[in-house]
């Protein structure tokens, strides 16, 4: 099938199920949506929990829910109803995808597992996106990030200084990053459906997406036999490569490589520091890093964060300022680069959203739709299914589906 791309997306014509809640999985939906897949969000009569994370709302509807969810179109279906169970079953059997996040065993209790969908539609990708995946001892196990990011070292990693209570990263990275290598996953896997008509599973977990970020500090370890430890915003290998005070707040100074270390002792004027022994080389920065710090930030304390970083953008020194989430919103190169974007909600209006982070010269990705509503699209795409009005009218009262 000829399919046109140039306005609709590199994925136009994948149609995927999202059987997923709260993050990882809706992460995944929303980068195939962004990217042109039809994406039907299925939800249990109550909806998403993530409905329910509030505040904050927009009038009245949950502003993590619609951060999630753009982009898709939503289905809601009561799993407990044989009429609901058959409704998606339908759906699944023209899919080209499916993405769940259910515990261990639940599909297959449904009758929707992985060898029964086959049977029934052989181009189907199955993507499982669980706690830590579905072989090992702890298959059976649900997950959460928090537990992901302590399981996996990156608490380990994270915080001040040794010594100090263990810290989790701002934001649930390995839920975000779950989503993200789980979208490429699904993709690869089309890519070869598309090729030879057959699909295949696609499984990935919290746990080993968690794992994922611990690269540099895992090669340290497998190095060195030594854990490394946190080291507040320092690097494990380069330094300088942190954040520094200055007269009225914080900036971070990227002064690793020893060209850049020699540009950034100018701007600051300390030529001296360069024939001092101790931060002669990086191997020695680094082996001294404690004083490195105390001694730049007395340079640094003298002038505000504006002054140094146009200094150093004078220089060609890698700066930038420590933004806090309201500010980056505003900065001009995330407005330039779409990263902040408007897509009209049907309840609440006009809503600020993030933009895709990946951008293609031939098949951009695009916002075409708000999160929908509970239940939304449920007699849109019961219709697409087969169903005619009367059958769908009647599932809606008898409670088997929820349409708004």
């Amino acid at each position: 099938m000829e399919r046109d791309m140039t306005k609709t997306g590199a994925l136009a014509g994948m149609k995927v199920i999202e059987l997923a809640h709260i993050m990882a999985g809706p992460v995944c939906g929303l980068m195939l949506a962004d990217m042109g897949a039809d994406v039907i969000k299925v939800e249990k009569p109550d909806g998403d929990d993530s409905r329910r994370f509030v505040p904050p709302a927009i009038q009245g509807e949950s502003a993590a829910y619609m951060m999630m969810n753009r982009n898709k179109r939503g289905v809601a279906l009561n799993l407990k109803d044989a009429q609901g169970v058959a409704a998606l079953h339908r759906l699944l059997e023209e899919a080209d995808v499916v993405i769940e996040n259910y515990r261990m065993g639940t599909m297959e209790r449904l009758g929707l597992g992985y060898e029964e969908l086959r049977a029934i539609n052989p181009r189907l990708i199955y993507c499982e996106i669980s706690g830590f995946g579905r072989t090992g001892p702890y298959a059976q196990r649900g997950g959460f990030d928090l537990i992901a990011q302590g399981m996996s070292g990156l608490m380990s990693i994270t915080g001040e200084g040794p010594g100090r209570p263990p810290v989790k990263t701002g934001a649930p990275v390995s839920d975000i990053t779950a989503g993200i290598v789980a979208a490429m996953g699904v993709s690869a896997a089309y890519a070869r459906m598309l090729q030879t008509g057959e699909g295949q599973k696609v499984d990935t977990s919290l746990f080993e997406a968690a794992i994922t970020q611990t690269y540099w500090q895992s090669a340290i370890a497998f190095a060195t036999g030594v854990a490394p430890g946190p080291m507040g915003s320092a690097h494990p290998l380069n330094g300088p490569y942190q954040a520094f005070e200055t007269a009225d707040g914080w900036i971070n100074v990227g002064a690793a490589n020893q060209r850049n270390w020699l540009r950034f002792l100018d701007v600051i004027g300390a030529p001296e520091l360069n024939d001092d022994p101790r931060f002669a080389s990086n191997h020695d920065r680094m082996q001294h890093l404690g004083e490195l710090e105390e001694i730049l930030n007395s340079y640094l304390r003298h002038e505000t964060s504006a002054v140094w970083l146009e200094r150093m953008e004078q220089a060609g020194l890698p700066a930038g300022p420590v933004l806090d989430i309201l500010e980056m919103q505003a900065d001009p190169q995330a407005r330039a680069r779409e990263m902040i974007v408007e897509v009209d909600h049907q309840v609440a209006g006009p809503v600020k959203t993030l933009g895709h982070p990946v951008k293609f010269s031939e098949t951009p990705a695009s916002l075409r739709r708000a999160a929908p509503v509970l239940g939304q699209h449920s007699r849109e795409v019961l219709q697409e299914a087969g169903y005619d009005a009367a059958e769908i009218e009647a599932m809606v009262a008898s409670g088997a589906v929820i349409a708004a």
